[in-house]
């Protein structure tokens, strides 16, 4: 039993007239009787009752029915997904990105795809950072990647789509959320909430290369798995967060404040990178439509 068969059965069967059928099929009728009779024989039973006046389904031809139709309609789902996918119209593109600082470009990119390719399914994996998303990307475990640095991470295609600047968030009742921008000379004996070392965080990067800088390292006390816990733990006094501004722009700040930085640190850059190498036709229409929704950004405008 195979689909050709399937298809004979059920034109015959919703026609109930082996001519009818034949003409839908484009077939001569003696050979769609042979079909039919070969699928009989594979079956074991027969499916039509004839007369010299009609055909009608007999018991074994009624069950067959139904699950012939959506074996066929499952072959035509198939057929479709596949040609999709060729021809990029359809197909599966993981996107990593970091937290709460990617989620408006994570909800323009997602709608944009939704209303122009509507078979391609985005994946988004949260909790990708730095260092360790691009190594996912290499590694192929995911597509498309949303991360932050400060220059252009090597070995794969970025593309800035947006910059960003840098802000501390301290318990409100700290001394030094009393006044205006925070020197990071002033952060030499404080706690930091911060992201394991294993992320590959470019924002925790920056803040230890530009304390050391200026002569000590910062006292990291507690580790943290994401913005929203970071953010929570800084209300609780666990210490300070060195963060981006659109990482705490849409959280809950009860207990927090944020303050801007003093010292003249370069922006954080917002980068939309892939493998130099990756062709999928999918991957390339979703990098098509982020390239009018998430415009390139000037890298010197934070």
């Amino acid at each position: 039993m195979d689909s050709h068969h399937l298809r004979a059965f059920v034109a015959v069967a919703e026609e109930l007239h082996f001519g009818r059928a034949a003409e839908r099929l484009r077939l001569a009728q003696p050979y769609l009787s042979r079909t039919i009779k070969a699928l009989e024989e594979d079956l074991g039973a027969v499916l039509f009752a004839r007369t010299t006046r009609r055909v009608e389904l007999t018991a074994a031809g009624s069950a067959l029915l139904e699950r012939a139709q959506r074996m066929l309609a499952a072959e035509q789902e198939v057929r479709a997904a596949v040609a999709a996918a060729q021809e990029g119209r359809g197909g599966r593109v993981r996107i990593g990105f970091a937290g709460p600082s990617a989620h408006p470009a994570v909800g323009t990119l997602s709608r944009a795809v939704r209303e122009r390719h509507p078979l391609i399914d985005l994946e988004f994996q949260p909790g990708r950072y730095g260092a360790s998303a691009v190594a996912d990307l290499l590694n192929q475990d995911s597509d498309l990647v949303l991360a932050r640095f400060a220059e252009p991470p090597a070995g794969v295609s970025a593309r800035p789509i947006a910059t960003d600047r840098f802000v501390l968030a301290l318990p409100e009742g700290h001394r030094l959320a009393r006044g205006g921008p925070v020197r990071l000379t002033d952060l030499r004996d404080e706690p930091f909430v911060a992201f394991p070392e294993s992320f590959g965080s470019a924002v925790r990067a920056i803040l230890v290369t530009h304390c050391q800088a200026l002569g000590f390292t910062p006292r990291l006390a507690q580790i943290s798995p994401d913005t929203w816990t970071s953010i929570a733990l800084v209300a609780a006094g666990a210490g300070l967060h060195f963060t981006s501004a659109s990482a705490v722009a849409t959280l809950p700040l009860d207990g927090v404040h944020i303050a801007e930085v003093a010292d003249p640190l370069p922006p954080v850059t917002v980068y939309l990178i892939r493998r130099e190498d990756d062709e999928a036709p999918a991957l390339h229409r979703v990098l098509a439509t982020a390239a009018e929704v998430l415009p390139t950004a000037d890298r010197r405008d934070p």
